[in-house]
């Protein structure tokens, strides 16, 4: 069975600006992990990157810090800057690196340092409104992808020359 609900008329990645963009997302975002709501938040962002599916940042209030702990290594991103990662920790289970942050974004990015991205692969769940989203393929990027998107996606086998 799919997790992805019935296709709604959508928005194309490809039509997602290059540098990218931070837009307000205006829906409720939940992460679960453990039976443990990480994140609850109707106030996050979305940033939006050609060929991706958006990435959604939430403010540091929306989310259960005692359940994070930094985690080893950081990547850069040529718009954002430095990304340090965060381990997610509820009871015995552990997922390395489910989530990252900016503390220190580049010009046009300060609005989401601290905020928290999760990978929506590396936790149990994680929703928009009462849509369960599926993780972007690939091992490294982070978008959500909705019944909403169209792709194909960057990550996906084949596009890793995008």
């Amino acid at each position: 069975m799919s997790m992805r609900a019935t296709k709604r008329p959508g928005e194309s990645v490809w039509d997602y600006p290059r540098p990218p963009r931070i837009d307000p997302l205006g829906r409720r975002v939940r992460v679960e992990l453990g039976g443990e709501t990480l994140a609850d938040s109707t106030g996050a962002v979305r940033i939006l990157e050609t060929a991706s599916p958006p990435t959604v940042y939430l403010p540091p209030a929306d989310v259960r810090l005692q359940y994070l702990r930094p985690a080893r290594g950081e990547t850069y991103c040529e718009w954002k800057g430095s990304a340090a990662y965060l381990d997610a920790i509820v009871g015995e289970k552990v997922r390395n690196r489910a989530a990252w942050t900016y503390r220190d974004p580049k010009p046009g990015f300060e609005g989401i340092r601290d905020w928290i991205a999760f990978y929506a692969g590396r936790v149990d769940a994680a929703w928009l409104d009462d849509e369960r989203v599926v993780p972007q393929p690939g091992p490294f990027y982070g978008g959500w992808i909705t019944a909403e998107l169209d792709g194909p996606f960057k990550g996906e086998p084949g596009s890793e020359g995008w």
